[in-house]
């Protein structure tokens, strides 16, 4: 670990209902300043807004961090994963034909993208490095 992202669990009572967290998009330093997000809610617990809740607490953790993109991997099209990306400023950026195999058959994978912070619009580094203009 030691990445500083953020992994956030909801709880109702002593049980875990859900959990968010950020994750390296990509380990080439080109990458750094991108993450992608994770999120699960527990069957039992769906359209309670947790995931809501978790989405947004997520991204403003992120937003307040170095990184300036956050990635959505959404296996199969989730109509509800992608409404609920949507609703936290995420726009849908493309899809990946079959590259997930799940529940013994072929899913897409639909790539969704939000800026955090001042996006793209700032350089994230004080002064550049030799080698940082690098993928």
């Amino acid at each position: 670990m030691g990445s500083g992202l953020p992994f956030l669990v909801a709880t109702q009572g002593s049980e875990v209902v859900g959990y968010s967290y950020a994750a390296k998009f990509h380990t080439r330093a080109a990458y750094r300043y991108t993450i992608e997000d994770s999120i699960y809610v527990s069957n039992s617990f769906l359209g309670r807004g947790i995931g809501k809740a978790l989405l947004g607490a997520l991204v403003n953790r992120c937003e307040a961090g170095q990184w300036r993109q956050m990635i959505a991997l959404i296996g199969d099209g989730n109509p509800a994963s992608i409404r609920l990306h949507e609703g936290h400023g995420f726009n849908v950026v493309g899809t990946l034909k079959s590259v997930g195999f799940k529940f013994g058959r072929w899913v897409d994978v639909v790539f969704m993208q939000r800026a955090l912070g001042a996006g793209s619009t700032s350089n994230p580094m004080d002064a550049s490095r030799p080698g940082d203009e690098s993928i």
